[in-house]
């Protein structure tokens, strides 16, 4: 399964000499399941191997309180009403297939892999998993005291006690976004609640299916017959009340928290940005590419390469459906905290102070195209950049779009939106270890 995977290749049209003008995606064809379920697909790929993932609004956003999504997604793959845990892994070892879960702040995701011969096989304990999970008490007591003994042990690390109070600060204490993690949620979590989260958000009348690689009419066929059966909905439609952002994040600007014998420093920079949807959102990505986005950026040059502060920094912007913001990552010695953060600044003034040059702006323009190119290499890949954008509204267009805007940005441009959107009054600054 995995050397067929590796050889899906070749699936962008480009020119070995020229810069990429466009890509040639294979669309994906929309139809649905006899329950209403929407199913997109996208054929290519010679080898009969099929990744479907099915898509659920059931990521950070949507849980009424910290821990629910992740404990929701963890457990149902902990055994169902008619299988174990143990026999669901062995089902679906046993054909060569791959099963995975995950969520993030808006979705979550169910992906199959697996070999089309063995669908029929594969997808009642993929089925099994999503609708039929056992959520027994025992798994949920085991869960529950290993996700809060590594939850403790994360209090220990820089870098999660950053990540969070910076994600406080950025989006607000009331938003789950933003919203931290504290030892008492593990105290208040309860397995009624996270059923309750599952009956509500793992509904296949709220759910959207992606298949990618060579589907035949066969799989869509075999995919209607294990999803496709009306008792899988359930006419639910959860309300979210949740606060603005702009109501609820944070006044404070700055904060640093001690932690003794700690060797290093973890900072966090930022602010919150326009998403997908805004137009200025292609010209930021550009900015902070050139900021921090590879390894031959400027922070990378300055932090990394000249003054040996930090093993590795980065810049970037992270775009949810509700809200995006703007980030610079980084660890560096205790001792050099303070020259690294004024470094980071002198970074972001030089960009709102003096022109990009060409010969670097040829370079980044360069590397972003090959980054577009490499992201759709194959039907799987292809899927994986659909559903980035599909739940925004958009689909692959949006991806010559930033092609177009790649190739025609200038310096000029760059330069305003330094000085619009890096101003440093506006950036939250979060330090932990010094």
């Amino acid at each position: 399964l995995h050397l067929s995977i590796r050889r899906q290749r070749q699936m962008c049209i480009r020119d070995r000499f020229n810069q990429v003008s466009s890509i040639a995606f294979l669309e994906p064809v929309k139809t649905q399941l006899d329950n209403g379920v929407p199913v997109y697909y996208i054929s290519g790929g010679s080898e009969e191997i099929l990744k479907i993932s099915f898509i659920f609004k059931a990521g950070k956003w949507h849980q009424p309180s910290p821990l629910i999504a992740a404990s929701a997604n963890k457990l149902m793959q902990e055994g169902s009403k008619n299988f174990t845990s143990a026999e669901i892994a062995e089902g679906i070892d046993q054909y060569g297939a791959f099963l995975d879960a995950e969520f993030a702040y808006d979705n979550a995701n169910v992906t199959v892999y697996t070999l089309s011969k063995h669908l029929p096989h594969v997808l009642p304990f993929v089925k099994e998993v999503i609708a039929f999970p056992a959520f027994s008490e025992h798994e949920f007591e085991v869960y529950k005291q290993n996700a809060y003994e590594k939850f403790k042990i994360n209090l220990e690390k820089v870098s999660f006690v950053a990540h969070t109070a910076f994600m406080e600060m950025l989006l607000g204490k009331n938003n789950p976004y933003g919203k931290k993690t504290e030892a008492h949620h593990f105290e208040q979590l309860s397995l009624e609640a996270i059923k309750k989260f599952h009956q509500q958000h793992y509904n296949f009348a709220h759910t959207t299916i992606i298949a990618s690689g060579k589907v035949t009419e066969h799989d869509l066929k075999v995919l209607n017959q294990q999803m496709g059966r009306k008792d899988l909905l359930t006419p639910f439609t959860p309300e979210i009340n949740h606060p603005s952002i702009t109501e609820e994040s944070s006044s404070e600007k700055t904060k640093h928290i001690s932690k003794d014998g700690a060797m290093q420093s973890a900072i966090r920079i930022g602010r919150v940005m326009p998403n997908k949807n805004h137009p200025d959102y292609f010209s930021l990505q550009i900015l902070t590419t050139i900021l921090g986005g590879y390894f031959g950026s400027r922070l990378m040059k300055n932090i990394r390469e000249d003054k040996g502060y930090t093993y590795g920094i980065n810049a970037g912007i992270m775009s949810m459906q509700q809200a995006a913001f703007f980030y610079i990552n980084t660890e560096v010695g205790v001792n050099v905290t303070d020259n690294a953060l004024a470094e980071i600044y002198k970074e972001i003034e030089l960009l709102q102070t003096v022109l990009v040059s060409d010969d670097e702006l040829a370079l980044v323009k360069n590397y972003i195209l090959g980054q577009v190119l490499r992201s759709c290499d194959g039907p799987f890949n292809m899927a994986s950049l659909f559903e980035n954008v599909h739940f925004f509204g958009f689909n692959f267009e949006y991806y010559n779009n930033y092609i177009e805007k790649v190739k025609n940005i200038d310096a000029e441009e760059l330069k305003k939106l330094a000085e619009n959107y890096l101003k440093k009054e506006d950036l939250i600054e979060v330090v932990v270890g010094k």
